[in-house]
Formats: C-alpha cells, sequence, structure tokens
C-alpha cells in the first residue's frame, strides 16, 4: 500500500488495517457514501413555513440527529461520523420544498478544551441556567435553542451506543459511552469526545477549526504512557484514525478549489497561556501521521519562536520534504506581540489558533470573518481612473498619496456597506446585530454566547472580529515602482503615454512591456527601493483599519490575502505598468507576482519580512515553493530548517511552504488517475490536485513556473 510522496517513499510505522482504512477514506468511498443520503426534508411538518427560524432550525437538527444514517467502519478505533451530502455544501442539511434551510458557519475553531475539562452535560446546566435568566425577553428562544440542540445531540450519540453495542465494538462503545457529556478520563476517550463534538458539528453543516490538538490531548496521553495504560505505538494508532475520519467528505472529481478545504485546521507547538513550551508526545505522533498517510485535510501550522527545539524543527523539515504543503508556521513571538499591542491581554494572546485557513483568533471566544478587496483595481480604475488619460500626477509621491486616500476610502465603504449587522443605540452605544440565520450547533461551543443569550451571529463570542483583507498588494507595489521609474526618474514615457500603451493592453509596444517586465527587480527579491513601497502600504493599510475599528462595535484588525482570489480578480483587471497584459493571473496572498522572483526563497523572505508584519493582527501569508531536488538529503532538511529560522528571526507571520514540481504538476493534469492522492499547498488550505478544476490548476502551475 503507497501514500503518494513529493520525495522520497514514506515511512510505515501505522498497522497494515489502519492503512488500508487510511486508502478508502482517502479513495472516497465514505465521501460517496455521505452523498448517498443528501439530508433531511421538512416537507412533512404540519404549519412548518410558519414557524420562527430558530424553530425551524431547532426542529431540523432534531430531526438529522433522530435520522441522519449511523456509519461504523471495520475496524474503526474512533467512532461518529458526519453522513449527510449537503454538509459537504456548507450548509445545514435540511430541505423544505426542496430548498436548503440554512446556510452554516466557518472560519472559527470551536472551545474543546471545555468539553475535555467538563463535558457537554457541564454545557447543557449552562444553557439551563441561561434560559431561566432570559425567559420572558427576546432572547429566551436562543436559550431554548441551545437546550433543544444538546437534547438532539444527546439523541444521536444514543443512537451511536445503541448500534456500537449490537455490533459488538466493545471497546468502541466502552470509550464513547462517557464521553462528550462528561469530562474525559485517558487519552482514549479525550481523543473520542473531541472527534464526536466535531462530527456531530460538521454534521449540521458546520467547518469549524480544531485548534491546538497537542495542547488539548498531551497532557492526558503522558498521563496514561506514565501509568502503562498506553503504549505509544497504541496511541498513534488511536490518533491516526481521527485524522483518517477527517478523510470522510472526500469524494473526488472536478470541485473548482479542491476537496479538501472543509478548515478543520491544527496547530502544534508553541507556548501555552503561563509561557510554557506545549510541544509534548502528541506533536510527533501528529507529525508521524502525516508524513506516513500524506493525509492533506488537516492544514498543521506549527508555532515557532526563537527557542524552539531544533530536533522540532528538524522533524518539522522532514515531514514537509514529502512535498503537499500540508505543513506552514507562525512565527509565535510576532503573533503574540500583534494581538497584545492591538489589545489582547497576554494571557489570551497566547492561546491564539486560527480560523481554518491561518487568520488569527482566539479559539472558542471568536466570531470572525473577513472583507476581502482588490487593492490593484482601486489603484487602476479609482486612482489611475482606468488609464483614462484625464488624470495626472506631478510627482510619485502625488501618486502615493491619491492611492492612499483611494485605498481608505474603499475600506470605509466595505464597512458603510456592513452597518446592516448592527444597530447603535443611543450615547452609551449599546448595540445588537440583525437578526442573522439561526447557528445554535456552532454557539453552544463559543464563550460567551450561551451566557449572553446571543448567538455567534449576534454578538454572542467574547470577540467579534470582521478583519478587512487586502488582496493585490505586491501588484500595487510593483505598478506604483514601475510608474516611479518608468515616468518619474527614468522618463521612459510620460504617463499620458503609459496609459495609452496600458489601456491597449501593451498592443503595440512590446519593447516597452518586456523593458518594464524585465528591467527592474520588483517586491519579493529583496530590492530595498521597491520593499521600501511595500512596507509603507502595509502601514497605512493598517492605520486605515484601526481608524475604522474607533467607530464601530466590532474590531476591524488588517490582513494580507487572496485565498485564490486572483483568479477570480483577473477578468476585472486591466493591464499593470509592470508588463503583465490584462487577465493575467497577478500575486497571491503577500506573495511575489508569478514570474517577477528571481533571486529565490531567501529573497522572497526578506522582501517580505521588511515589512512591519505585527500591524496585520488578522494574518499575512507568505507562499514559498520548492523544488524537490532542493530539498533532498540531509542538506535539504537543513535548508528548511535555516528557511524557517530565517523567517522567525527577520519578523515573519505566517509562511506556507510546498515542495512543487511544475514536471510533476503537468503530469497529474494528463493522468489524474495515477495522483490520486497528490496534494498541494492553495492558499490557506490543501487540496488534492486532481481536484481542482483546470484553471486552478494553471494557477497552481504558474506560480511555481517563471515567464521570461
Amino acid at each position: 500500500m503507497e501514500f503518494f510522496a513529493v520525495n522520497g517513499k514514506r515511512p510505515v510505522r501505522l498497522c497494515e488495517e489502519t492503512r488500508r482504512f487510511a486508502l478508502d477514506s482517502l479513495n472516497h468511498k465514505y465521501g460517496h457514501d455521505t452523498w448517498r443520503v443528501d439530508g433531511v426534508s421538512m416537507d412533512d411538518i404540519e404549519n412548518f413555513a410558519s414557524l420562527s427560524p430558530i424553530e425551524k432550525y431547532d426542529l431540523a437538527i432534531e430531526r438529522i440527529a433522530k435520522t441522519a444514517p449511523i456509519r461504523i467502519c471495520e475496524g474503526e478505533k474512533i467512532s461518529g461520523a458526519a453522513t449527510l451530502g449537503i454538509s459537504i455544501t456548507h450548509n445545514v442539511p435540511a430541505t423544505y420544498n426542496g430548498e436548503y434551510l440554512f446556510g452554516s458557519v466557518s472560519h472559527l475553531t470551536i472551545d474543546f478544551e471545555k468539553v475535555l475539562k467538563y463535558g457537554v452535560d457541564h454545557i447543557r446546566r449552562e444553557a439551563v441556567a441561561a434560559y431561566e435568566k432570559h425567559k420572558g425577553t427576546e432572547r429566551e428562544a436562543f436559550a431554548l435553542s441551545c437546550i433543544r440542540s444538546l437534547d438532539s445531540f444527546k439523541i444521536w450519540h444514543g443512537r451511536y451506543l445503541e448500534a456500537l453495542k449490537a455490533l459488538g465494538y466493545d471497546a468502541n462503545y466502552n470509550n464513547l459511552k462517557n464521553v462528550p457529556f462528561a469530562p474525559a478520563r485517558n487519552f482514549y476517550e479525550a481523543v473520542q469526545s473531541i472527534w464526536f463534538v466535531f462530527a456531530f458539528v460538521r454534521l449540521c453543516g458546520n467547518w469549524p477549526g480544531i485548534g491546538r490538538i497537542d495542547w488539548l490531548l498531551g497532557d492526558y496521553l503522558k498521563k496514561d504512557l506514565e501509568s502503562g495504560i498506553l503504549t505509544l505505538d497504541e496511541a498513534r494508532e488511536i490518533l491516526a484514525h481521527f485524522f483518517i475520519k477527517g478523510c470522510e467528505w472526500i469524494c473526488g472529481g472536478d470541485y473548482g478549489s479542491g476537496d479538501a478545504q472543509h478548515y478543520q485546521n491544527i496547530l502544534l507547538c508553541g507556548i501555552d497561556e503561563e509561557g510554557n513550551e506545549v510541544t509534548n508526545e502528541v506533536t510527533y505522533l501528529v507529525l508521524d501521521i502525516i508524513e506516513e498517510l500524506g493525509i492533506s485535510d488537516f492544514p498543521t501550522t506549527v508555532r515557532v519562536n526563537k527557542h524552539t527545539d531544533k530536533k522540532l524543527l528538524r522533524r518539522v523539515a522532514e515531514v514537509i520534504r514529502y512535498g503537499g504543503g500540508v505543513i506552514a508556521v507562525y512565527n509565535e513571538e510576532l503573533v503574540i506581540n500583534s494581538l497584545t499591542n492591538h489589545g489582547y491581554s497576554l494571557c489570551e494572546a497566547r492561546k491564539f489558533a486560527n480560523d481554518g485557513c491561518w487568520e488569527i483568533q482566539i479559539p472558542g471566544k471568536t466570531f470572525f470573518t473577513y472583507a476581502p478587496f482588490d487593492s490593484l483595481q482601486i489603484l487602476q480604475k479609482q486612482t489611475l481612473d482606468s488609464y483614462s488619460g484625464k488624470v495626472s500626477f506631478a510627482d510619485f509621491d502625488s501618486l502615493y498619496d491619491k492611492y492612499k486616500s483611494d485605498l481608505a476610502a474603499a475600506v470605509k465603504k466595505l464597512f458603510s456597506d456592513r452597518k446592516t449587522y448592527e444597530f447603535n443605540i443611543g450615547k452609551d452605544r449599546k448595540w445588537f446585530w440583525e437578526p442573522p440565520i439561526p447557528c445554535t450547533v456552532i454557539s453552544l461551543f463559543e464563550e460567551g454566547c450561551i451566557e449572553k443569550g446571543l448567538s455567534y451571529f449576534e454578538g454572542g463570542p467574547v470577540y467579534n472580529v470582521v478583519s478587512p483583507h487586502i488582496g493585490g498588494l505586491p501588484d500595487v507595489v510593483n505598478s506604483l515602482y514601475a510608474i516611479k521609474k518608468l515616468v518619474f526618474e527614468e522618463k521612459k514615457t510620460s504617463f499620458e503615454k503609459l496609459c495609452e500603451e496600458l489601456r491597449n493592453n501593451w498592443e503595440g509596444n512590446e519593447a516597452l512591456r518586456r523593458y518594464a517586465l524585465n528591467k527592474y527587480i520588483y517586491f519579493g527579491n529583496d530590492n530595498d527601493e521597491v520593499d521600501a513601497i511595500a512596507r509603507q502600504l502595509v502601514k497605512d493599510f493598517a492605520d486605515i483599519c484601526d481608524e475604522i475599528s474607533g467607530g464601530i462595535s466590532y474590531d476591524t484588525p488588517a490582513g494580507i490575502s487572496t485565498f485564490g482570489r486572483q483568479l477570480e480578480w483577473s477578468p476585472y483587471r486591466f493591464a499593470t505598468p509592470y508588463g503583465k497584459k490584462a487577465g493575467s493571473i497577478l500575486s497571491g496572498n503577500f506573495s511575489p507576482t508569478p514570474g517577477t522572483d528571481n533571486e529565490g526563497a531567501t529573497a522572497i523572505i526578506n522582501s517580505y519580512c521588511k515589512a512591519d508584519l505585527s500591524r496585520m493582527v488578522s494574518g499575512a501569508a507568505l507562499d514559498i515553493k520548492l523544488l524537490p531536488t532542493v530539498v533532498k538529503g540531509e542538506n535539504g532538511i537543513e535548508a528548511i530548517v535555516s528557511l524557517i529560522f530565517g523567517f522567525v528571526s527577520l519578523g515573519g507571520h505566517f509562511m506556507q511552504i510546498d515542495i512543487a514540481d511544475n514536471k510533476l504538476l503537468k503530469a497529474a493534469q494528463e493522468h489524474p488517475e495515477d495522483y490520486q492522492n497528490l496534494s498541494v499547498r492553495v492558499s490557506g488550505w490543501n487540496a488534492r490536485f486532481v481536484t481542482l478544476n483546470k484553471e486552478w490548476q494553471d494557477m497552481i502551475i504558474a506560480q511555481t513556473g517563471r515567464e521570461f
């Protein structure tokens, strides 16, 4: 049994039965099974249309719990499965008159810590207390919904216990009997507890992240190892089944941006809230499992600081070089400082996790969404007036100032458009959000919601974040730099003439286009002159976001991302001053524009790190592609470790490393049947390459290639 790897043959530690289970899951067996029943129908419920949204939701969750297929796979060590196909589409899997009832929730990490320590019955007691508190108020319906959703969860749990008992799965039955409703007592129960909550939340259509799995499970494993209840090999098998179960939505085929982006991200190592290092045996077990099985459905980020043990970094590098882009890196110290500078307590900041991609949040306490926009279109269509030739600038500074003003106006408009989310009442700034879609199942596992009687979408969590995300920033930087050089310094052309060339998509002046494309050293090549523009733009964008935060009731930290939107934006972009033609697929996240990075990974990191990335509180992703030949052998491992150390010491924020080869990717395009498990890093998530559509595949290939 082989699991695909870009570099070398993967090691074998797990038993043959576990490896076979993994291959079945990776090869679509359970994803196809899930679509056999797409959801529950509410058509038979009398007067259903006249019910309130939350009453409809409660009945749908109850029916899901009572009727969703129970799936128990032969030999599995962990029980529970999200078995309704509509859940895979990011919707509550319930219909009425053929229409989906409600969308669902993602971009969050829920509070598994409370589940492990106190159990779900404790959460139900909190819900009952909240219902008594809010009875007779407008918050009563949500408080009642919390109780009803927990009762539905209990029903689903009971159905699994009955099925396991009937099948004679005694070990699974005994392990599930206590959790997640009571506190976990050992490692096996703790893994089962996290999975069962996760599976129910997913069954109801939501896509939550996992968070710091080694921090959550480490003490349980340590205690079991010391007492002799478990061996390390037994623990690895149990945890492997958790990862394999997470592949249950793989369906194969063409899914646009890939079939593995269900936001079930994991963090490893770093420090805890008291400043103690988290790294433990679970950390290394996770790395073992990813390395052996190549499972990419749990994008995993390592929190690295200046004191991270080189043994750990070496182990991370060994896993990275197999390819797939599964392992990414946070600069822990910078992220914590970024959060504390933004107003979070040190204790809270040290708990940080991600939202399902890589945006920063405090797990189990944060409502998060982001507001993405294309900064290049602002430059082209507002500042340069769609290259009409009707605007001109005396010098570069006046051009930059106009762009900064247009950028501020665009970001502010994002939030003026969002004012429907909230109403401020009186001078004391009491506020509430418009009645949103019901989302009780998620709200159960977010601190603040039950106590306040407000759902996740109503301001219930402790922190409420709407983060502006600037896209196309390197393309703006390169465009401004090219204008600075061509027009204001070298005077190769006038501003009016350049606008004419760009309006004509460079037709008729190929010589100047190639000069602009090839003569100048753009962002990503460690050129101080162009990187200074990037640094200034990052600062100005952060200042704009901070100014907005002072005027509304939720936080608006800045972030830099595209998440693949460079593909979506390309038809609406004009030719660029730095030589790219209209419709080109340009930079991803805060990474160089494809074809403009000529000096290697170290230069890319140097350019990226010159900006004050602590101001990007929500995150700023850097994508690094390395050839398989570069990371072979002992020197290859040392090269990856050095890149990570350099990234951290220079002040990076978040780095996604993938080992990719255009020849391999093109072969996978031509013969997808031979590369079913080839994983690539896309943008905050991983996808099996063959499940990307051709546009996405071509974009990934272009990011690895180079234009001359």
